[in-house]
């Protein structure tokens, strides 16, 4: 009798145990699915605030050019000697971006910007622009291009919820910090074409006018979302061709 209500106990003492192990277990999955989460939601957007944050220390240059000079600046380039941090971190002090396609490419030399553009793609289609802005940053269909008068229209927005921030905002994140005078550089066709922005603005989703704007001149518009990892506002940044 003794043994079987000691046989008993034990048998009540391991079940215990395997119900504490399976919560445990249940419990640290969770723990590492949130902090996977956390990690895949912030990783791209906090490494761009770093390095943007680390490189404004250090003075650091980004710099760009026509297609055909890019080697010989790189070269040049790689003989300047690095400040204190620079050398502490092994970061150049200048460096220069090669557009990740001369076809059709932006390069934001102030925030160190550099994405191929997938052309003519439309803002309506939320399928299609959503596949196009995992790939770089799009450009509106109907809107003109480089080297011809009116409005080029480049989006890299579309966050539909706040934990896909990492997979499609990370190009213009740091978009807001371009004030009156910075450069882009589009390349299209092997040519560098340089703009200099002219003014910034926040606008409801519903402002679509923005899109449509009629212009004799080279007129290129940059829109993000604002803030970051919401679809509350747009943030447009506006910038006019500079005269060669």
């Amino acid at each position: 009798m003794k043994q079987t209500i000691k046989h008993h106990f034990k048998k009540l003492k391991a079940n215990e145990y395997l119900k504490i192990f399976i919560l445990r277990l249940i419990g640290n999955f969770l723990v590492f699915s949130a902090i996977f989460m956390i990690a895949k939601t912030f990783y791209k957007p906090a490494s761009e605030e770093i390095r943007y944050l680390i490189n404004k220390k250090i003075e650091k240059k980004y710099l760009t050019t026509d297609i055909k000079n890019i080697s010989n600046l790189s070269r040049q380039l790689e003989s300047q000697p690095k400040g204190g941090l620079a050398k502490l971190l092994n970061i150049k002090p200048a460096e220069v971006i090669i557009p990740e396609d001369p076809n059709f490419s932006i390069v934001i030399p102030k925030i160190g910007a550099n994405a191929k553009i997938i052309d003519n793609v439309d803002p309506s289609d939320t399928k299609v622009y959503l596949e196009a802005l995992t790939k770089g940053v799009a450009h509106a269909q109907g809107t003109a291009f480089p080297g011809e008068p009116g409005h080029i229209f480049l989006f890299a927005h579309s966050t539909d919820y706040f934990w896909n921030v990492g997979t499609y905002n990370a190009i213009f994140y740091l978009l807001y910090k371009l004030e009156k005078g910075d450069e882009v550089d589009l390349f299209f066709r092997g040519q560098r074409y340089v703009y200099k922005v002219i003014g910034k603005q926040i606008v409801d989703p519903e402002r679509v006018e923005y899109l449509t704007r009629k212009t004799n001149r080279e007129f290129l518009t940059l829109q993000t979302c604002w803030p970051p990892g919401t679809t509350l506002k747009r943030l447009l940044v506006f910038a006019a061709r500079v005269a060669e």
